[in-house]
């Protein structure tokens, strides 16, 4: 990473003495089929790029990573590219007003997911290739100044061995000559171009609208063929269109819009105009809840938000990531609700997206949604739940606050005055103020230029009779920030029901405001500060309201009200006020009667956690005992064949540890054992092995086994982490070898390695490894990309050593680490405070014994 790195200033100065006209790039892929040495395969890019000066310097330099550069010309001039190029940057001097830059290179495949990534099938021994290259790696693959605010045209043409498909942003098709060659690109930030090449399986559709016709493609690899479920991807596709032509009054602008699922991805998905890339973990392999298919919904209308917000309007600099990762992430839940079958995707968004946020809110490295982002390690660190989740919880709140008229209104002026253009933070609150006729720079610098989350709870007082006499609600926080929020009043019926009966909105300002519309309402048995979930905050609740949820959870009929209250409790068991315990038994007493299957499945993993992390060490085996037992006894009352029946029985699988429940997934695994209705396809037969693995009944031989039934990427992928998974000594340093030592795996592999080393039940035999950890991440760091310096500085953190002997050794390498990579320590420094978290939290939980 020495060297790669790119400031703030250094692209503010650049943009200043430049603009860019456009690119050419020629890529010649055929190397990668083919016997070649693997540590050093490399493919040729040849970049010219036409730029004018437009500043007084006559100096500047392009970005480039690779191996080797062949050549270097600047209007007709030969440069040594030894004397000019470092590595990761080419000097350029004596610039003239218009400038032909054509640099030759010999640019390496990925095997970290970072430019272009190259994946060999093991199931056909097919290649795959695909780029990614946000925040900037787009230069491991062309030679470019790479900021977003230099925008260009470009042209691509790529040489791909016969019988490949190669798809760019723009339409293409091969020449005569053998060569893939695409139309010039609208102009577009270096970070968003894209090239995919393989022999994948490719489906296409057309969406029509009008005059309006866009090619449609949709793309896999082979071996997933059968499970591609490319209709239910183009309906989505469709739906999604439909709602942004009808709001955003600025048709689709880049042409086609093909999207490719691919292998070994870092990200979700990524918004290259015209050709978006996601994970190929969305072509389900078995039977999943509509919950995935909701969530995969949600990342395609994400990404096609992207096309209008980040791809036709960008960001000037990673300060003002919001303006298109925020409004994205907003933008899935919004027009899922609004388009799609999954109307009641703001209640996933309560429980499932803003408990990221509620956690990266509280860490020491929390930021304002509008970032100081110094640098280019900055930039790929805030790709976090600021940004994303909070960023999108925010923008409902300005929903609420200025109308959604008058939002979509200021999005439409957005587009049509920046198209094609840089933003900053102040452009879009211009319009908006001229939408909604709110002061946005107010709110701005409540919500945007600050950091925190506000914790809002009631306080209510009432008469000799039992009517409320007043009701108001605090707000706490280092900021306290205007919310536009619902008070929701709840009481029990005479049928158990526990249903809203008053509700009132109020702009809640400063620490203590009256809502004075509730005065003379009769006493509640609940009382939502924060009902419909307008507003960014932690709720808490007054002591009548949580004893009424220890008690009646379940009985909460509305979805997004019943999810609300799962998350305020959560809330006060990370904070250290619920004790773990406690919220273990409001799971067992009343999870079995959730209804929405996304919230049922983060329950579930807060509840994991809640044992494994936040427990007294004392009853953690109790805890376990107890999820096991209840998840055994939800799975086998559940509907037969029912997601909520799979669902229960991926939960009792994780929870299993017990000599009865091991023999039980070995039954259902060797058909000996049977629960009615449960089909125990590949993707499950994975997740009741993993357990088998890890306490030792499942050996190299059984996991080769299964890896012989699915020999596959994905088979493979399991069997790596399982491997790493069991209860060995031997293993264990095996696996940190090939983590730590080794940088043969590739991304994929590196992080299912991680996830199988790390597991609860083994503390013990992993804990020498805390001491080695500490020793190795500042050299990791330097030698690794930076994808894979952060799988393994967060994976492999030694949280597990859960004592205040960890928390001293970590403070002790901060102390003597005070210079290391400001990023290397934000990360060092966020998993401290989840392990002193954790600490407190088990202090808690000791107290209620």
């Amino acid at each position: 990473m020495p060297g790669e790195n790119l400031s703030r200033d250094e692209a503010r100065e650049r943009a200043a003495l430049l603009s860019v006209d456009g690119y050419e790039v020629e890529l010649d892929l055929r190397s990668a089929v083919g016997e070649s040495d693997e540590a050093v395969r490399t493919f040729r890019s040849v970049t010219t790029i036409r730029f004018r000066r437009t500043g007084s310097g006559t100096s500047t330099f392009a970005d480039l990573v690779a191996p080797a550069v062949t050549s270097v010309t600047l209007n007709g001039r030969s440069l040594d590219p030894a004397e000019v190029f470092d590595g990761a940057r080419i000097a350029l001097d004596g610039l003239e007003d218009e400038n032909t830059l054509v640099v030759d290179a010999r640019c390496a495949y990925s095997r970290t997911g970072e430019g272009m990534h190259r994946f060999v099938d093991p199931e056909d021994g097919e290649v795959y290739l695909y780029t990614q290259y946000e925040p900037a790696d787009a230069r491991r693959v062309y030679a470019n100044f790479e900021q977003p605010d230099l925008k260009a045209p470009y042209r691509f043409s790529v040489t791909a061995p016969e019988e490949w498909t190669v798809w760019s942003n723009g339409a293409g098709e091969r020449d005569a000559d053998g060569v893939w060659r695409f139309a010039e690109t609208a102009p577009i930030s270096t970070y968003i171009t894209c090239v995919v090449a393989g022999p994948y399986h490719y489906v296409t559709d057309t969406y029509r609208r009008g005059d309006l016709e866009i090619p449609l493609g949709a793309m896999c690899r082979k071996g997933l063929a059968k499970h591609f479920d490319a209709d239910d991807v183009f309906l989505v596709t469709k739906q999604g269109f439909d709602f942004f032509h009808d709001n955003f009054d600025f048709p689709y602008p880049f042409g086609k819009y093909d999207q490719a699922f691919v292998p070994e991805y870092n990200l979700g998905a990524m918004e290259n105009p015209g050709m978006v890339t996601f994970r190929e973990e969305y072509v389900f392999r078995g039977k999943v809840t509509q919950a995935s298919y909701e969530a995969r919904a949600n990342v395609i209308l994400h990404e096609m938000a992207h096309m209008w917000f980040g791809d036709l309007v960008t960001m000037v600099w990673w300060d003002d990531l919001w303006l298109k990762e925020s409004f994205a992430d907003f933008m899935g839940s919004f027009v899922n609700a609004e388009a799609t079958r999954f109307t009641n995707s703001w209640v996933t968004f309560a429980n499932n997206r803003k408990s990221w946020a509620y956690r990266a809110d509280q860490l020491p490295s929390t930021h304002p949604i509008t970032a100081d982002i110094r640098d280019l390690e900055d930039a790929k660190l805030n790709f976090d739940g600021i940004t994303y989740a909070k960023g999108a919880s925010v923008l409902k709140q300005l929903v609420a606050y200025a109308g959604r008229d008058a939002f979509l209104e200021g999005a439409r002026r957005y587009f049509k005055r920046h198209a094609y253009g840089n933003t900053r933070l102040g452009d879009l609150l211009a319009i908006l103020e001229e939408t909604s006729g709110r002061d946005m720079k107010a709110w701005a610098k409540s919500w945007l230029q600050t950091s925190g989350v506000n914790v809002l709870a009631p306080d209510v007082t009432y008469d000799a009779e039992g009517w409320i006499t007043e009701l108001a609600v605090l707000q706490e926080g280092d900021e306290l920030r205007p919310h536009r929020t619902a008070v929701g009043l709840y009481r029990l019926g005479a049928d158990g029901a526990l249903v809203r009966y008053a509700r009132a909105e109020a702009d809640v300002t400063g620490a203590r405001t009256v809502v004075a519309d509730l005065a003379g309402e009769a006493r509640p048995d609940l009382v939502l500060v924060n009902d419909d979930d307008l507003t960014y905050c932690k709720m808490r609740f007054d002591e009548g309201s949580l004893a009424t949820l220890r008690e009646h959870l379940g009985d909460v009929t509305d979805p997004l009200a019943r999810a609300l209250c799962w998350s305020a409790l959560w809330n006060l068991t990370r904070d250290g006020l619920m004790p773990a315990r406690d919220f273990v038994a409001v799971v067992l007493a009343f999870a079995g009667r959730e209804t929405e299957i996304g919230v049922l499945q983060m329950v579930h993993a807060w509840t994991k956690s809640a044992v494994t992390l936040y427990a007294d060490p004392e009853w953690r085996a109790e805890g376990g005992r107890l999820l096991a037992e209840g998840g055994l006894r939800e799975l086998r009352a559940a509907e037969p064949g029912s997601e909520h029946q799979l669902t229960w029985a991926r939960f009792f699988a994780a929870a299993a540890s017990t000599d009865a429940d091991l023999q039980l997934l070995e039954g259902l695994l060797d058909g000996t054992a049977r629960i009615d209705g449960l089909d125990v396809d590949q993707e499950l037969r994975w997740a009741l092995l993993s357990p088998l693995a890890v306490h030792g009944r499942a050996d190299e031989a059984r996991i080769g086994e299964e890896l012989t039934r699915d020999d596959t990427a994905t088979g493979k992928r399991h069997q790596v982490r399982l491997l790493a998974s069991r209860p060995s000594a031997a293993v264990k340093a095996q696996a940190w070898a090939q983590v730590v030592e080794s940088d043969a795996l590739s991304n994929a592999l590196v992080e299912a390695t991680i996830a199988g080393f790390v597991q609860p039940s083994q503390r013990e035999l992993i804990a020498p490894y805390a001491e080695k950890y500490f020793a190795a991440i500042e050299r990791l760091w330097a030698e690794r990309s930076i994808q894979i310096g952060m799988d393994v500085v967060r994976g492999l953190f030694p949280g597990l050593q859960d004592d205040p002997a960890t928390l001293a050794a970590t403070d002790a390498w901060l102390s003597a680490h005070a210079s290391a990579a400001p990023a290397l320590r934000r990360l060092v420094l966020e998993s401290r405070d989840d392990l002193a978290r954790a600490l407190r939290a088990q202090e808690c939980d000791r107290a209620a014994e």
